[in-house]
């Protein structure tokens, strides 16, 4: 095997910068009064809106009785409510109360700001590049494929389902990333254009559902004889991890194939890092990146491409 000793101290010398660059070394994050591991713990609560103690254990991988004394804590703190689970009366639901989810608002701007600033010192090309290293990281260390199967299916759009489409947009857009109405204006023209011009044998559009209520969308449209374009990959955040959004991605790449098309292209912008992950691990390649304005913020775009 190679250079395995220098391999390892690599990646423990950029573990011990990263962490260092980061902040997640100091007794209390981002100069909040919360440790790293209670951090964690809101924010996970935060993004599942109710959750069990085994929840937390296995997503963050912690300790079960470390995870009781945090919550416990938080729960002093009038951070976290619990209630018996209407499922099973033997455990607790856990849930962020008023001032925990002005807490966990406060720890995702300080976050944002903090990356932000960390960011605004690079150059767009050195942004590109550090964040498709990341992407390239998390992709190697874990794959998409290597996780479990999850019981979710796809299937072809039905009447309504567009109309979901469009919304969700607009209301995860608004939540996770700050962007304004305009955004839901544009799918909402980009999904009525799909409707009017529906060509079956060409396009498509699927919908990913669990337990038969939808989680997830993805287009496939005509953008020339030869080229296909991506458009619309959405995943609901409850329904991250899974492998929907990969899953989607293989059904579009799958069907342009069947379909003719020489190549798929796709427009994203450079802050989705979970979507651009899925993009580089399917085999796309960006080709393009522009600064614009668009949504209520500033933003850099990017073309990716796929030849098939």
């Amino acid at each position: 095997m190679p250079d395995l000793d220098g391999e390892i101290v690599a990646i423990r010398s950029f573990n011990r910068f990263y962490t260092r660059k980061i902040g997640v070394i100091e007794p209390r994050l981002l100069d909040s009064p919360w440790s790293l591991q209670e951090a964690r713990i809101i924010y996970e609560i935060a993004q599942r809106g109710t959750c069990i103690a085994t929840d937390l254990v296995r997503e963050l991988g912690l300790d079960a009785g470390y995870v009781s004394r945090t919550l416990q804590g938080l729960q002093r703190r009038q951070i976290v409510n619990r209630k018996p689970s209407k499922d099973d009366g033997r455990v607790s639901e856990i849930a962020l109360t008023a001032k925990g989810k002005a807490a966990f608002a406060e720890l995702d701007k300080r976050s944002r700001d903090d990356v932000g600033a960390l960011l605004r010192q690079l150059g767009d090309g050195e942004r590109a590049t550090l964040v498709d290293a990341m992407a390239t990281i998390e992709e190697t260390l874990e794959p998409s494929t290597a996780k479990p199967p999850a019981a979710y299916r796809l299937r072809t759009h039905r009447p309504g389902d567009i109309g979901w489409v469009i919304s969700r947009h607009g209301a995860i857009y608004a939540q996770e990333f700050g962007w304004d109405i305009s955004f839901e204006a544009l799918v909402a023209e980009i999904a009525a254009q799909f409707l009017k011009g529906y060509d079956p044998a060409r396009e498509r559009c699927w919908i990913a559902e669990v337990g038969g209520e939808p989680v997830g969308s993805i287009f496939l449209v005509k953008a020339s004889d030869d080229v296909a374009k991506l458009r619309l990959l959405l995943v609901e955040n409850k329904a991250r991890g899974l492998g929907i959004g990969r899953a989607l991605v293989d059904e579009c790449i799958r069907f342009a194939r069947d379909a003719g098309y020489s190549s798929i292209t796709l427009w994203t912008q450079s802050i989705l890092l979970a979507a651009r992950g899925i993009y580089h691990g399917a085999g796309f390649r960006r080709v393009k990146d522009e600064k614009h304005h668009s949504f209520g913020v500033d933003l850099v775009g990017e073309t990716w491409e796929m030849k098939l």
